[in-house]
């Protein structure tokens, strides 16, 4: 674990799409960096989701659709939102002040300060790849179904919402035998479909590996099954590991995910995050899906992956830590049959649960804590992986520069244990 004499050296604590961009971009700026991974590269969220890159439908998370959806959602097992009725007033806290963020307005703050985030997010990717990344992102279209057209108003809503803040979302409605040009799957259940273009997608974890080859291949490393338990700065940053031993940096970034809490709580970083756990496993179909597809009524994102088609659905507030809940797989597929044919579910692999970090006000933590010299990078809640190279390029700016970019302005980390409201 030594470093050059003479370089800025940086340590990044986490190996997930944010912490792995993050140390890249740092590459860039010169900096000797290393990744200290508690489990593997991408072990967290950033392995299972469904890889979508997509800024049309990278929007506030909490609307006001909750309001008549959540209460049904707590007494309906097969809901993609899932609460636990339980004791457990941290969880309800942080309920209560996502659902105070419910409000149109609250949702116009937020996407406000997602959009420029938004708009820059994939040429981060295309910086990423021209720049030695050995992986490739694939333009969409995506396919969005549903059962008729009455249950697409929210959906169009949402879009029409992203556009009005200044993104631009090419999307048309097609009919079913188009669709299944795309998507063979589609029975005659979905009623209603659109086309959406501008968006691409990747198979997540084969990414984040690709990012971490990079980092090493020039001359960065990467440390897998470390655990960082603490992190300090008086005149310069040091991590303490499970082992007791500590290291010492120019600078910290901590990138941990649902789990950043237990080490930057201390350093003034207050917004409250709650683990938004996310399922998915992968079928074979009878015919192969060319592109992603998605079913906003049930909450299920699906995509094509090696060979097979990912499905990937749930927002589940339990405990990062919590064990694999095989009931909600069971609700994913009750929920998604009816409109998928030549499917089979019996041939599940790779069945995965993440802990995405939500936070109340859906927007990131990314920059400066309290202390000289540590930073974050995380709170991301489903958009860590589009946003994740974007957050890392804009903090790595801030990190060498002092600046902060005016695209990452909104993600202050010293915002309060809310978010404001």
């Amino acid at each position: 674990m030594g470093y050059i004499v003479g370089m800025t050296r940086t340590i990044v604590v986490g190996a997930g799409m944010t912490g792995l961009s993050t140390a890249w971009y740092l590459q860039e700026y010169g900096h000797d960096v290393e990744v200290l991974e508690r489990i593997d590269v991408a072990a967290g969220s950033s392995w299972g989701n469904a890889g979508w890159l997509a800024p049309g439908k990278t929007i506030p998370l909490s609307n006001s659709s909750l309001w008549a959806y959540g209460p049904t959602a707590l007494f309906d097992k097969h809901a993609a939102l899932d609460v636990p009725v339980r004791v457990d007033p941290k969880l309800w806290r942080f309920v209560a002040n996502f659902m105070a963020h419910a409000t149109d307005r609250a949702w116009d703050k937020t996407m406000a300060g997602l959009t420029k985030a938004d708009l820059a997010a994939l040429d981060a990717f295309d910086e990423l790849e021209a720049g030695g990344v050995q992986a490739k992102s694939h333009e969409g279209p995506f396919i969005i179904g549903f059962e008729n057209e009455k249950q697409a108003g929210g959906f169009l809503k949402e879009v029409e919402g992203a556009i009005r803040h200044g993104q631009e979302v090419p999307f048309h409605q097609i009919g079913l035998e188009e669709a299944r040009e795309l998507a063979p799957i589609l029975t005659e259940k979905v009623g209603a479909i659109y086309k959406m273009g501008g968006q691409r997608f990747i198979e997540p974890g084969p990414y984040c590996q690709a990012i971490a080859d990079s980092i090493v291949e020039r001359g960065g490393t990467i440390t897998t099954g470390v655990e960082v338990v603490e992190v300090q700065s008086t005149r310069k940053p040091a991590v303490k590991l499970a082992t007791g031993d500590w290291l010492s940096a120019d600078n910290v970034v901590i990138a941990t995910g649902a789990w950043m809490p237990k080490l930057a709580r201390d350093l003034g970083v207050t917004t409250m995050i709650q683990a938004g756990r996310g399922y998915s496993f992968s079928v074979e179909t009878d015919e192969p899906v060319k592109c992603p597809v998605y079913l906003p009524d049930p909450k299920i994102a699906c995509t094509p992956y090696q060979g097979r088609f990912r499905v990937a659905g749930t927002m589940e507030f339990r405990g990062p830590d919590e064990p694999f809940q095989p009931g909600r797989v069971a609700s994913m597929i009750h929920s998604t049959k009816p409109f998928f044919r030549g499917v089979d579910w019996e041939d599940r692999q790779d069945e995965w649960v993440g802990s995405r970090p939500v936070t109340p006000d859906g927007l990131p933590l990314v920059g400066a804590t309290k202390v000289p010299n540590v930073y974050t990078n995380g709170g991301h809640g489903m958009w860590g992986i589009i946003l994740g190279p974007l957050s890392g390029k804009m903090l790595a700016k801030q990190i060498e520069t002092g600046e902060v970019d005016e695209t990452i302005e909104p993600f202050d980390p010293l915002r309060g244990p809310f978010g404001g409201i």
